[in-house]
């Protein structure tokens, strides 16, 4: 991996959409509003090269992909199913209604009320993404929201890869549509007559379906624009060689952008890295998509010492932030900005992409500075309740109308004043 002084990092996003892609992307966004399932037929044809008559996955096929499994893969999506939901429940408890009065005649209070239907978009591409299906579902599934579609880009034979459904099937999902790319992205957003609109699409994509995200937010909720996936490893000398280098392989083979990034106040420890990373590819079969990942963004940051490492980790905020320091927990304290934090050498992200619990749908991009990962609080709705009684309306009012009258505002000083008004009266 390239070696850089700490001075040179910086945030590494997906080439930008030429004229001509964002024309597109925008011509599949009207198509699919003005022609409903025709144009998300026509548009598969295009982009996926299959026919689908019928866009929804009937319940015998997912019934089928079931029964013809793998057993001890159907355990181990079981065993991290079960984990997801109920770090989502675990969560969710922090989301509570309340009534609370500051004052005589004045209450105020929130309720937690989960969305009506939400819309899950699950890659296809090179690998079947079913973990993605059960991290978008689930929180949702604990939120309480009634309705959970999917939507997921089919096969050249217009299949779905049985795992996607299978995962389907156990995360309790009754909708789902063998439709991918921006066509999914616009039906979920407007509606068709097969896909019924959603409140709020979450889901990992490739740069078309982030982009189509970005353009129906507003009309739609969305978790957020994702970008290239990310790791950071902060390590010293008395880290392990070996798990760092399979943790920096692990994140390059997602896709040729994924951005793998060490950092470490030891020269010592990159050189012995680096030659771990060539030998661990070398017993490897399918390595081209991890190979173009390191070498044209893996990086190796060589900081001179571990206040300056907490500075770019802070800087950077990665998706993905693994600690491999011998006072690891000390450090973990400091940080703040990541996406989810791995701390100690056996805490790899594989963990987190799969069975642990946490959600591996994250910001990338440097936006954990402002945003976490999806979780079950994206399924719900803080909405505010004020309940006023006279006492407390003549406390509230005064200072109510003083604000008003300094921005200008003659009506909202008119509310206020025809109610003291009529309150003195009385």
């Amino acid at each position: 991996m390239k070696r850089i002084h700490p001075d040179e990092f910086d945030c590494i996003k997906y080439p930008l959409l030429n004229t001509l892609e964002k024309r597109r992307i925008l011509r599949v966004l009207k198509d699919v509003k003005k022609k409903g399932d025709k144009a998300v037929r026509k548009w598969t044809r295009r982009f996926d090269g299959t026919d689908t008559s019928n866009l929804q996955v009937p319940e015998a096929a997912v019934k089928k992909a079931f029964s013809r499994m793998d057993k001890e893969l159907l355990r181990a999506m079981d065993f991290a199913a079960r984990n997801i939901l109920s770090f989502a429940q675990k969560q969710l408890e922090m989301y509570k209604s309340f009534d609370w009065s500051p004052l005589p005649g004045l209450v105020l209070g929130q309720r937690i009320i989960p969305l009506k239907r939400v819309g899950i978009y699950v890659p296809g591409g090179r690998y079947p993404l079913f973990s993605s299906l059960l991290m978008g579902v689930l929180p949702a599934v604990a939120a309480g929201v009634e309705e959970v579609t999917v939507c997921t880009p089919p096969n050249h034979d217009g299949d779905i890869h049985p795992a996607i459904l299978a995962a389907a099937r156990m995360a309790g999902v009754k909708e789902i549509f063998k439709v991918g790319g921006i066509q999914a992205v616009a039906a979920l957003a407007y509606g068709t007559e097969s896909i019924k609109r959603v409140d709020m699409i979450v889901g990992p994509g490739n740069r078309y379906v982030t982009a189509a995200k970005k353009y129906v937010f507003g009309k739609v909720g969305i978790d957020f624009i994702a970008g290239p996936s990310e790791v950071m490893i902060v390590a010293d000398r008395s880290a392990d060689a070996g798990f760092i280098a399979a943790d920096l392989i692990a994140q390059a083979e997602h896709d040729e952008y994924a951005r793998p990034i060490l950092v470490t106040d030891s020269r010592e420890l990159a050189d012995r890295v680096d030659e771990e990373i060539a030998g661990q590819l070398s017993m490897m079969q399918e390595t081209h998509v991890a190979r173009a990942a390191l070498r044209n963004n893996g990086q190796t940051v060589l900081v001179e010492n571990l206040k300056q490492a907490l500075d770019l980790v802070n800087r950077g905020a990665p998706e993905h932030l693994e600690i491999h320091l011998k006072n690891a927990t000390s450090f973990a304290g400091r940080v703040r900005n990541f996406g989810s934090l791995f701390i100690g050498k056996y805490s790899a992200e594989v963990l987190g992409d799969y069975s642990a619990g946490i959600n591996h749908i994250l910001p990338t991009g440097m936006s954990a500075r402002y945003t976490g990962g999806l979780s079950v609080g994206h399924f719900l709705k803080v909405q505010t309740v004020m309940r006023a009684k006279k006492k407390g309306f003549l406390s509230a009012g005064p200072p109510a109308f003083k604000m008003a009258e300094a921005e200008g505002l003659e009506g909202h000083t008119r509310a206020v004043a025809l109610r003291l008004n009529r309150t003195r009266l009385s």
